[in-house]
């Protein structure tokens, strides 16, 4: 079953099954996966037991893992959802947790640590922090990922008796919008283990169980108490990996511990875990197509950190390895996956490197994945980094021009926060995805400030499913709806050739008003720039129908319709549905309470599209 969807509602949507108490405090950007269980406790959608999730809110995040341990140690399953800091007060309940060996889940937007200073953004500091918890640890790198891999954690928490920590890039992940498939129910409930579940209820704080909890040991038999668990450990990656299996049935996919992708012959690899994956398989595809034995290693199961599985996916030919961690783990000799690696691999003569990336979201691209398969053919360089120009310790490798052409029809919309553009550009998401055969990937850039800051829509659009977590460089259409971004921000130089550039703008004399750099930009680009036209193409269809603009029609909500249509009608080889651009318009500009209106809107969008379609390309 597709869906259009982002990443927290992926996972919120399978988690809500597993859970008979959700303790929540909301943290950005984790935030929308409490609120979407919330939303689902209050229809008629059950949990495994035919129940709804009670949503307890607390006053803290450390509240929230109280009331988690509280829950499960009383013989509920509970889960929660946070990141960063918020992870962080988590801890002291964590180690008490897993010392006791119940099976929580913890899904995490993993985001950024505040060090020198806070960020709301994403990285895997904080899940890294997690890690001597003795939590278990699983990486989704995707949108879908995130809705089957939750289900992994899950059931194989109930199964081995262990806590886990579901985790995928915030933001990048959790925010991204895409055309993905869900699980069903009536799929996960089959997989559940029954007795598991008896098993754990029965050994928790009910009345006549005698069980005790929270003892205090000493030194005759503390140790011993913590060795006993490590058949837990020893087992949990085979448990996970069967469930992987059972996943892989009921989807096609092929989910392993680790994942490799590549040259069956490689002798360069990158490991990696998080959503940088997606775009190292696109560079792979790219190298390997043109001959070149290179792999990647995508790792799903962190902890327990498997050296069977990891073993048996990397190709007997490598050579060479660098592993990419999203953290920067000052004064160690090098970062927790690239040191796992090394600990995996000191017994071979394969090199292994480290190197950094992607902190607080810093946009990873294709061309920072091939320099560091360059590196590997070169002299190699330890504990590199790349997307920054690192001028200080000059630790950054150089990056080469480089691009996929994913064969995407790409749309880029510069905006201000709170001007309803990152709500349109979902909307025009569900409308292309809901609607035609086209698959679509969104993800909106904005600022800490939200509201009044610069916001950034990366969209896609195609025929096959997109998997490119990084930011639109060359998009055929790109809309400015605020004009005076044309004297701060260096925007129009990544429109492609023969592009269309959609201007919100009062002023009547494209000549006069943009600045001259941007005007050369324009004439060697070629591009198509559709100003006022737009604005007098919704009047004449207002006026050509006999109608008065309504009231309720803010200027931006005009802007928004007007770039909305114009996104619509050029990207899409077929048509939207019948009535679906019609239901976005009546969304934005539509008097709520005047019903009437509704079939003012169809006459307005139906003479708006025969303009379109009679004018044909629209050059100013």
């Amino acid at each position: 079953m597709y869906n259009i969807i982002d990443g927290n509602k992926a996972c919120a949507d399978t988690a809500y099954l597993f859970s008979e108490i959700a303790s929540i405090y909301p943290i950005t950007p984790s935030s929308p996966m409490a609120t979407e269980v919330d939303v689902i406790s209050h229809t008629d959608r059950k949990n495994l037991f035919g129940d709804s999730v009670k949503v307890v809110e607390m006053q803290s995040e450390a509240g929230a893992a109280g009331a988690l341990h509280g829950a499960l140690i009383s013989g509920s399953l509970a889960t929660t959802y946070t990141a960063s800091q918020g992870l962080l007060l988590m801890i002291p309940n964590m180690y008490k947790i897993a010392g006791e060996c119940l099976p929580a889940v913890i899904h995490v937007a993993a985001r950024t640590l505040a060090t020198h200073a806070l960020s709301i953004f994403g990285d895997h500091s904080d899940i890294y922090a997690t890690r001597a918890t003795g939590f278990c640890m699983l990486a989704s790198t995707n949108v879908e990922d995130a809705n089957m891999l939750a289900a992994v954690a899950h059931l194989s928490a109930i199964k081995g008796s262990l806590p886990f920590v579901h985790f995928f890039d915030g933001f990048r992940t959790s925010h991204e919008v895409n055309k993905v498939r869900e699980l069903e129910d009536k799929d996960i409930l089959k997989l559940i283990d029954y007795k598991a579940i008896k098993s754990f209820k029965d050994r928790m704080l009910n009345v006549g169980a005698g069980i005790q909890k929270g003892m205090a040991e000493n030194e005759d038999i503390y140790f011993q108490s913590v060795e006993a668990r490590n058949s837990l450990y020893d087992a949990m990656p085979d448990i996970v990996n069967d469930y992987m299996g059972e996943i892989n049935k009921i989807t096609g996919k092929d989910y392993k511990p680790f994942n490799y992708y590549g040259d069956k012959d490689a002798q360069r690899v990158i490991v990696a875990m998080g959503s940088v994956c997606d775009t190292a398989k696109l560079v792979v595809d790219d190298l390997v197509k043109n001959g070149e034995k290179v792999g990647l290693i995508e790792v799903h199961l962190y902890r327990p950190f498997s050296s069977k599985y990891l073993m048996e996916v990397l190709p007997e030919s490598t050579k060479r390895v660098a592993v990419l961690d999203r953290t920067k783990e000052a004064g160690s000799t090098g970062e927790p996956l690239y040191l796992d690696v090394c600990s995996v691999l000191s017994d071979t003569n394969i090199k292994v490197v480290g190197g950094r990336y992607g902190l607080s979201s810093k946009d990873t691209t294709p061309a920072q994945i091939y320099a560091v398969y360059q590196m590997l053919n070169g002299k190699l360089r330890d504990e590199f980094t790349i997307g920054i120009n690192d001028d200080v310790t000059n630790l950054s490798l150089e990056i080469p021009d480089y691009q996929i052409d994913l064969g995407t029809n790409d749309i880029k919309i510069f905006g201000f926060g709170s001007d309803g553009m990152v709500s349109t550009s979902k909307d025009i998401m569900k409308i292309v995805g809901t609607n035609t055969s086209k698959y679509v990937q969104g993800y909106n850039q904005y600022d800490s400030k939200k509201s009044g800051g610069v916001t950034v829509c990366n969209l896609r659009i195609g025929d096959n499913p997109i998997k490119a977590p990084y930011y639109v460089t060359n998009p055929d259409l790109m809309v400015i709806t605020k004009d005076k971004y044309f004297f701060k921000y260096d925007m129009v130089n990544e429109l492609k050739d023969n592009g269309i550039l959609v201007i919100n703008t009062v002023h009547e004399d494209l000549n006069e008003f943009l600045p001259d750099n941007v005007k050369d930009i324009l004439v060697i680009r070629d591009a198509e720039t559709d100003v006022k036209r737009a604005i007098a193409m919704v009047k004449n269809a207002f006026a050509s129908a006999g109608l008065s603009v309504p009231g309720s029609c803010y200027t931006w909500n005009a802007s928004e319709m007007i770039s909305t249509a114009f996104i619509l009608l050029p990207t899409c080889d077929s048509e939207p549905h019948e009535g679906a651009l019609e239901d976005l318009c009546w969304e934005i500009i539509a008097d709520k309470d005047a019903v009437n209106m509704r079939k003012d809107i169809q006459i307005f969008v139906g003479k708006m599209k025969d303009d379109y379609h009679k004018n044909g390309t629209h050059r100013s």
